[in-house]
C-alpha cells in the first residue's frame, strides 16, 4: 500500500507544477505579470522536486516522463510566452513595425516544444543538457516583470519592441542550439567533479542576496558561460586521456 502511494508522489508534484503554470497564465492575461512570475517560480520549484522525489523513491515511468514534459510545456513554454506577449503590448508601439510583431512572443512556446521533444528523444541528455533547459529560459523571462516592478527606470530598455524581439530570437535559438549545458544534479559531493556547479550556486546566492531579481538574467548568463567552459575542459580532458592511452599502446 505504502509503495503504491509513493509511486504517485512524483506525478502529484508534477501536477502541482502544471496547476501553477495554468494559474500563472490567467494572471499573465490579466496583466498581473508579477503574480504570473511568482506562479512560474513556484512551478519551477515543483519541477525540481518531482525529479528529486522520483530519484529518492525510485519511481520512474513512461507516464511520469510524458506528464513532466506536458507540464513543462505549459509552465515553461506557454506561460513565459504569455508574459512576453503582455510585455510587447505594454511597449510603445512603433509605427514602422507591424502590430503583428507582438505575436513573436509565442515563438518561445514553439522553441520550447522543440526543446522538450529533443530532450525526450536524445540519449545524450541523460546526465547533462543540449541547449538551454526550458525552466532556465522561463525563469529568465519571468524575472523581467519583477525587475520592472522594482526598477521602473529599466522600462525604457526592456519594454521595447526591438529589444523584446531580439530577446525572443536569442532565447529561442539557445533553447534548440547544440550547446552542452550542465545539469544541477549532484551525483556525489566531490568538489573537484562538481566545481562548476558549486561556483554557479555560490555566485548565484551572492548575486541574488545583493541584487534580488535583478540578478536573475546575470545568473542565467553565468550558467550558460560556465556550462560552455565545463564542456570545453571536459572534452580536453577526454582527448588528453585518449592521447595518453594511444602512447601507452
Amino acid at each position: 500500500m505504502k509503495k503504491r502511494i509513493s509511486k504517485h508522489v512524483p506525478n502529484a508534484i508534477t501536477c502541482a507544477n502544471l496547476f501553477s503554470g495554468c494559474v500563472g497564465i490567467v494572471f499573465a492575461f490579466q496583466d498581473q505579470l508579477v503574480f504570473a512570475a511568482y506562479a512560474l517560480f513556484l512551478a519551477a520549484i515543483f519541477d525540481f522536486f518531482d525529479g528529486f522525489a522520483s530519484r529518492v523513491l525510485k519511481s520512474f515511468s513512461g507516464i511520469g516522463k510524458d506528464l513532466d514534459s506536458l507540464a513543462d510545456m505549459v509552465s515553461f513554454g506557454f506561460l513565459p510566452s504569455a508574459i512576453l506577449y503582455e510585455m510587447f503590448l505594454e511597449s510603445p508601439q512603433t509605427p514602422d513595425i507591424s502590430p503583428y510583431i507582438n505575436f513573436a512572443a509565442f515563438l518561445i512556446s514553439v522553441f520550447s516544444a522543440l526543446r522538450l521533444a529533443k530532450f525526450n528523444n536524445d540519449t545524450r541528455q541523460a546526465d547533462s543538457f543540449i541547449g538551454l533547459p526550458t525552466p532556465a529560459n522561463a525563469i529568465f523571462i519571468a524575472s523581467l516583470p519583477m525587475i520592472l516592478e522594482h526598477h521602473r527606470n529599466f522600462s525604457k530598455y526592456i519594454l521595447n519592441q526591438y529589444v523584446l524581439t531580439g530577446l525572443v530570437l536569442v532565447m529561442g535559438t539557445l533553447l534548440v542550439a547544440e550547446i552542452p549545458m550542465m545539469s544541477l544534479k549532484f551525483k556525489n559531493p566531490d568538489f573537484q567533479k562538481n566545481i562548476y556547479r558549486y561556483l554557479l550556486l555560490m555566485f548565484s546566492a551572492i548575486l541574488i542576496l545583493f541584487f534580488k531579481f535583478t540578478a536573475v538574467p546575470v545568473v542565467i548568463l553565468m550558467y550558460i558561460v560556465l556550462s560552455v567552459i565545463q564542456s570545453k575542459f571536459s572534452n580536453q580532458t577526454v582527448m588528453s586521456g585518449h592521447h595518453k592511452q594511444g602512447k601507452r599502446s
